[in-house]
């Protein structure tokens, strides 16, 4: 440790000697020999082998050297730097770029570089950047935006030749009216026709007259309707590929898939097509009894249907148009109702108390007329005096006189059966010189008087 201590006073005093020789004003280095002298000298002293410093050594670098081994941390000597540097260099700090450390001027102490420097960062203090969102709160907001429905407006042309005079709950209401309607004249018809026909309801339409008239082929059977007592004319089309058929089918023949001929009906054709519109208004007025009673009749028949002018090329009219299956022939049936022939009604088919073939509560009314027309019906009665078994052997062998003995009491009341169900009991007897029974009572009251 003494040693150590002696090495260092040395070295120490080695460097103030240093010091205190004269330097020039360009920093001018020792001369090689006495730099390395020096070097050899300090390392000697330390006891530590370095590397020997090369020729070009300044004295300036030796003294650096030798301060770094006594563990002293001095700044190398440099030139002293402008207000310009050290300003630069503040920003380049600022600027979060590593700037190299100024060096301490020859003639003061670093102390005041580092005040300077401390004075403009505290001038000019940059405002901390915003933290970034977390990652699952950009991702929520990521999936609102991609669940939130686009808004589109929907935008739906109107054409002034053709105004939708006809509401949304009178739609409704002969949309359903016409769905009974199909069903019950699918069946009238296939009553009348001796086959299964199928009548389905495809739209219910509001348009012109004049497309109404141009969607027609030519020749077709046009028949001009006149429904009491609204006022106006209807028109009930029906298509000639499914006349045909059926007229073949009314005389006998088959289902033929012959294609139709294009002409209009003969006489005797349209007295057995007359058999069918006949039916189609009979089911047209029970579909609308509800809303009002109408007596639908035939003014006439034509072939072209752009001779039948009913109302103006523009007005409004109702379509409604049934397919009719029947086997594999199938063919539209189109019923035309202007709108001015039932405006005066409209109120009716848009009540909430106006419903078309729903089931409804029974009133006395109703009774009444039910029980009329049950009163004439004729029913079975049945009375049945015992129940007994036998083997086949007895009776085969059963002759006249022969008496089958029961287990039933001779006092025991007697079953009535009413269409095969039991309904009264009651006793055997004679009136008036034949077999009779006396009503004793209703099976469901007997049973109850029985168990109480």
């Amino acid at each position: 440790m003494a040693d150590d201590a002696l090495n260092r006073s040395e070295v120490e005093e080695l460097l103030k000697s240093m010091d205190s020789s004269p330097k020039s004003e360009s920093a001018g280095a020792k001369s090689p020999e006495s730099a390395a002298d020096l070097e050899a000298q300090a390392e000697a002293m330390l006891g530590k082998k370095k590397t020997p410093a090369s020729p070009s050594s300044s004295a300036a670098d030796l003294e650096a050297q030798a301060e770094a081994m006594l563990g002293k941390k001095k700044a190398p000597p440099a030139s002293p730097s402008s207000a310009a540097d050290l300003e630069a260099q503040a920003e380049a700090m600022l600027g979060k770029k590593t700037a190299p450390k100024p060096a301490a001027p020859a003639s003061g102490g670093s102390s005041d570089l580092d005040a300077q420097v401390e004075a403009m960062l505290s001038k000019k203090t940059p405002a901390k950047p915003a933290a970034p969102a977390p990652v699952s709160e950009l991702e929520s907001k990521a999936e609102a935006i991609a669940k939130k429905p686009a808004t589109r407006q929907r935008v739906v042309a109107y054409d002034f030749k053709r105004p939708e005079r006809v509401g949304k709950e009178q739609m409704r209401a002969l949309q359903s009216l016409h769905e009974g309607f199909a069903r019950n004249f699918g069946a009238s018809l296939s009553a009348l026709l001796r086959s299964i026909v199928e009548v389905k309801l495809i739209s219910v339409d509001q348009l012109t007259y004049s497309e109404f008239v141009y969607s027609l082929e030519i020749p077709t059977c046009f028949n001009l309707l006149k429904p009491t007592p609204l006022e106006g004319n209807w028109i009930l089309d029906l298509s000639p590929s499914l006349l045909y058929p059926i007229i073949d089918r009314m005389l006998g023949g088959g289902s033929s898939q012959d294609a139709a001929p294009k002409r209009p009906l003969s006489e005797i054709e349209l007295r057995l097509t007359s058999r069918i519109t006949n039916v189609f208004l009979r089911e047209l007025a029970n579909a609308w009894i509800n809303a009002i009673e109408l007596k639908t009749v035939i003014e006439r028949v034509e072939s072209n249907p752009q001779l039948v002018q009913i109302v103006p090329p523009n007005e409004v009219v109702i379509l409604v148009s049934f397919e009719l299956t029947m086997g594999k022939i199938r063919g539209m049936i189109n019923l035309c109702i202007p709108f001015n022939t039932i405006e005066r009604i409209g109120n009716k088919l848009t009540s909430n108390s106006w419903v078309g073939y729903a089931s409804s509560r029974y009133s006395d009314t109703t009774k009444e007329m039910i029980a009329k027309q049950i009163d004439t019906a004729h029913a079975e009665v049945t009375v049945t005096l015992a129940h007994s078994k036998i083997r086949t052997a007895d009776l085969f062998a059963l002759q006249i006189g022969d008496i089958i003995s029961t287990e039933k009491d001779i006092r025991a009341p007697l079953d009535v059966e009413i269409e095969g169900v039991v309904k009264f009991v009651a006793s055997p007897g004679a009136y008036k010189g034949r077999k009779a029974i006396s009503i004793q009572g209703i099976v469901g009251d007997v049973l109850k008087s029985s168990a109480g």
